[in-house]
């Protein structure tokens, strides 16, 4: 059966997809957890002086979590992912990233919905849906050309996959988000024994200086928008994080918008940039997004030994680092908050205040290198990389 079950040794939710409907028994183990006020910081007491300067992202996140997570889904022809889908979904990578508050508000929330019918063929949609959501959170370097196939074998339009991917890194954004506030705010972290941390990318796939990225979904039918999407997609073109990505993302119009305002938000300029580039080479090189590591070493200005020692993986950046205190605490936060969100506490939050950086600007940029984790996601779930000399 579709079930949820505790292990009492970790005290701690599990899913598994082997059916399509929930024991009537089943009930969640924090029912309360489904019903809070904050639908991203999940009700999580926050200092309103640490929460003040943040307060416009934090409602665009809100935004976003409504629109992938509504209170009720009528399906379509181009858009068949249902609310139990969806909450699913949600459900397995946050188990994979291990923040209990997410876990519980996502099968709190999935608990008393009803699944699917029966059918081998539901069973292995959902089973393939579950499988590649836990793979991409976990070991993104595992998605392929022929993985996103299935999914489309599976009955998913392009406007699903979007979505799909999108819930992927949107929660794991949200459980990296989470634990910097918690940390931030000395809450005792409660990671669950016998859950591994995801392991870094092989350096092998970094051996390419340079890549472009290309999607292997097919972009909108320009034609067929209207002008506000148009302005959207022409916006997202011009922004560097999302330029890349502005075809594919057209097919979640409601989504469009606030991801351009959180990306405008989170996207750091001035004195902060050299230290977000540093998250977000740490991010990509750890998940494994060449595409995004090359951007990022591209728009790097500081000591060129970084990304050379990144490429080269953890032991040489580490070296690199020994004599750079001030890169030494954004790379350690940012490897810990990227590797195991659940693991991340006071005492590792706690170097960027001591290199000088305000606990405002230490939070912006741990919520950035987490959105970095979700563009990391969108692009290794969406596409794949070539060298730049071979694009046509």
């Amino acid at each position: 059966m579709e079930q949820h079950r505790r292990d009492t040794a970790r005290n701690h939710w599990y899913h598994e997809t082997q059916s399509s409907r929930l024991p009537d028994d089943v009930v969640s183990l924090v029912p309360e957890a489904a019903h809070v006020q904050d639908r991203f910081l999940l009700d999580l007491a926050v200092d309103e002086a640490l929460l003040a300067p943040h307060a416009s992202w934090l409602t665009v996140a809100r935004k976003l979590s409504a629109i992938f997570f509504p209170e009720a889904v009528l399906p379509n022809r181009l858009n068949t992912l249902s609310s139990y889908d969806r909450l699913s979904t949600a459900l397995t990578a946050a188990q994979v990233y291990g923040v209990q508050r997410l876990c519980n508000h996502y099968a709190a929330r999935l608990t008393p919905l009803p699944g699917p019918d029966s059918s081998r063929e539901s069973n292995r949609r959902l089973t393939l849906l579950t499988q590649y959501a836990r793979q991409l959170a976990s070991q993104p370097t595992l998605i392929d050309s022929a993985a996103r196939r299935q999914l489309e074998e599976a009955g998913l339009s392009t406007s699903d996959i979007v979505t799909f991917m999108h819930i992927i890194g949107f929660v794991g954004f949200q459980a990296r988000v989470v634990a910097a506030f918690q940390a931030a705010m000395a809450v005792p972290v409660r990671w669950l024994p016998g859950f591994e941390i995801q392991q870094d990318a092989p350096a092998e796939c970094f051996q390419q200086a340079f890549s472009s990225w290309h999607a292997d979904v097919a972009g909108a039918d320009t034609p067929l928008m209207n002008a506000r999407l148009l302005r959207l997609m022409n916006q997202c073109q011009q922004h560097p994080p999302l330029c890349d990505l502005a075809d594919v993302l057209i097919h979640t119009p409601l989504a469009l918008e606030p991801l351009l305002q959180l990306s405008m938000h989170l996207y750091p300029e001035g004195e902060h940039q050299s230290a977000a580039t540093l998250a977000a080479l740490v991010s990509a090189r750890i998940n494994g997004s060449v595409a995004c590591f090359a951007s990022a070493a591209a728009r790097w200005s500081g000591d060129a030994g970084v990304t050379e020692a990144a490429r080269n993986g953890d032991r040489a950046l580490q070296a690199w680092s020994h004599h750079h205190p001030q890169a030494r605490a954004v790379i350690q936060a940012t490897q810990l908050l990227t590797r195991a969100p659940d693991r991340f506490s006071h005492a590792h939050f706690q170097p960027l205040i001591e290199q000088g950086s305000p606990a405002p600007q230490a939070l912006a940029l741990l919520a950035w290198a987490g959105f970095c984790g979700w563009l990391n996601r969108l692009k290794m779930g969406l596409g794949g990389t070539a060298p730049a000399c071979d694009v046509s």
